[in-house]
């Protein structure tokens, strides 16, 4: 054998199928879905749901050999242990989360496609699953990347196909302005990020975490500004993409234009996607800088979650839109709970981001499960308001109780034992931290959260409301300043829908009764 040869053999390396398994399915899916969207007649396009929920039910069953947790490939031939993929359970944890929140989305979407009940059209259906499905896979390669060029990469192969399926509901004057709001702010998160980046990469001379961190602690001197202006803007970049304060205007507009199963997406899987990002890159790659950004990050997680829970208590029970828009400024508040582990893991170390991750994952049921119960009132009341939930016990005992029980899991009540578990975890590691300042105001804006959770859950109990003059048979509504009482003649909860609601009441209540299946990841170091 040659040198030339036993050169370029040495550059060959091969792939592990199965720890990339995960994002290749949903993403072979995706491309299934739109070639199919060629061929498969009008009455037949619901098979692209079942299709693309088929394809994530199968990528999820994918993490399962995974779960030791110590795969990765893509590796450098001259440095094995130094790889772009890494399959340990972080990435795990942070897939499952993505990959069930994209299944439970594409439950409340499947009606969305179909046409509506005015005889207008619906979402596009070839066009929505693989936008969806795209995004997914974008999402699900992120958690694994460990290089800043393949981070990079699947952030925007999550971000841009979200774009359009904010603004897929043609015709709608809403949809598209949220579209453009959201449009523009990740553009202006990516190019920071870029920038950030392409200093850090110019600083250090390595694209991969593990290297950037040991690079940083030696940059020359002069070469120290820029680095520091790297870092700095690479975390502002993804800060957008959390919706931390300052940089969370979108959030409101943008959740309450999408159709209200993108929303749901976005409150997730988009913020899991920006969280996992911020955790790589600060606490893999940028630990010689702890010192800057955990307290930065302490600030803003003590604004974001104020801000958040200021505006959610502001909001209007008989403003059109209003449900959604408490839940988006809740998920402002949401965020800033989710920060304090990250901005406690530059005082403690790594191990302090399993505080999040659990409280992610507890986010990911109950959010989803309220998204659900809306979706379902906004069956018969398009508007979406909070007061069109008035007397909804009545009317549906099983959502109503479901609904109130996921606020209160969101606002960390009993019986909602896993949201109460999931504060503690997330002060505890705060305390531990030695951010005393911090967990005093998490504490505040705790209680600052159940005045709005409980008002709307009290509004689930009240008597319905009475409409004035005569009443249709399929809805009662009166004036726009007032309440709409709940439709006195019930419709048939489709399939999936009902499917969605009652997999998030199961979980949230499985969890709440045995909250060690999610507290288990605090107690760890995931990477």
């Amino acid at each position: 054998m040659t040198a030339a040869t036993t050169a370029s053999a040495e550059l060959v390396q091969s792939v592990d199928w199965a720890a990339i398994a995960p994002p290749v399915i949903t993403a072979v899916v995706a491309l299934v879905a739109l070639v199919a969207d060629l061929f498969v007649p009008p009455e037949r396009r619901r098979l692209l749901g079942w299709t693309a929920i088929a394809g994530l039910a199968a990528a999820l069953l994918a993490l399962l050999p995974l779960r030791a947790g110590d795969r990765s490939t893509f590796c450098l031939t001259t440095d094995p242990a130094t790889c772009s993929y890494t399959a340990d359970h972080f990435t795990l944890a942070v897939q499952f989360l993505v990959l069930g929140g994209a299944l439970l989305t594409a439950l409340l979407a499947l009606t969305e496609t179909e046409p509506r009940r005015d005889g207008s059209a619906g979402l596009p259906a070839g066009e929505f699953w693989f936008l969806l499905l795209s995004s997914t896979a974008g999402a699900a390669l992120l958690p694994a990347s460990r290089d800043l060029a393949t981070l990079v990469v699947a952030l925007e192969v999550a971000s841009l196909p979200a774009f359009a399926l904010v603004g897929l509901r043609r015709g709608d004057r809403l949809s598209g302005e949220a579209a453009l709001k959201f449009f523009l702010s990740s553009v202006t998160a990516t190019a920071v990020t870029l920038l950030g980046v392409s200093f850090v990469y110019a600083a250090t001379g390595t694209l991969h975490l593990t290297g950037v961190a040991e690079a940083l602690p030696r940059v020359p001197g002069q070469l120290d500004t820029l680095a520091t202006a790297g870092v700095a803007l690479t975390l502002v970049g993804f800060a957008f993409k959390t919706a931390t304060v300052p940089f969370h205007f979108w959030v409101p507009d943008t959740y309450a234009g999408a159709p209200l199963p993108v929303a749901a997406y976005l409150s997730v899987v988009g913020k899991a996607v920006g969280f996992t990002g911020l955790i790589l890159v600060a606490v893999i790659a940028f630990p010689a800088y702890a010192d800057v950004w955990g307290p930065a990050l302490a600030v803003l997680a003590a604004l974001t979650m104020t801000a958040g829970n200021a505006a959610a208590l502001r909001q209007s029970a008989a403003r059109a839109l209003s449900a959604v828009r408490l839940l988006a400024w809740s998920s402002v508040a949401q965020a800033g709970y989710l920060l304090v582990p990250v901005a406690a893991a530059a005082y403690t170390g790594a191990a302090a981001v399993g505080a999040t991750i659990a409280y992610a994952l507890m986010y990911a049921v109950v959010n989803l499960g309220a998204f659900a119960v809306v979706a379902l009132v906004a069956r018969t009341h398009p508007a979406k308001r909070i007061a069109d939930f008035r007397g909804l016990y009545a009317d549906r005992p099983a959502a109503a109780l479901a609904l109130a029980f996921f606020l209160l899991c969101l606002a960390g009540l009993p019986p909602g034992i896993i949201g109460l578990f999931a504060k503690v975890t997330v002060f505890s590691a705060a305390v531990d931290a030695g951010l005393g300042w911090l967990a005093a105001i998490m504490a505040v804006n705790v209680v600052l959260g159940l005045s709005y959770y409980l008002r709307w859950t009290a509004v689930l109990f009240r008597a319905p409301a009475r409409a004035e003059g005569p009443v249709p048979a399929a809805a009662a509504t009166v004036s726009a300043g007032t309440a709409t009482a709940i439709a006195p003649v019930r419709e048939p909860v489709p399939l999936p829908l009902a499917a969605a609601l009652a997999l998030t009441t199961v979980a949230a209540v499985a969890l709440s009764g045995y909250p060690q299946l999610i507290l288990t990841f605090a107690a760890r170091n995931l990477f």
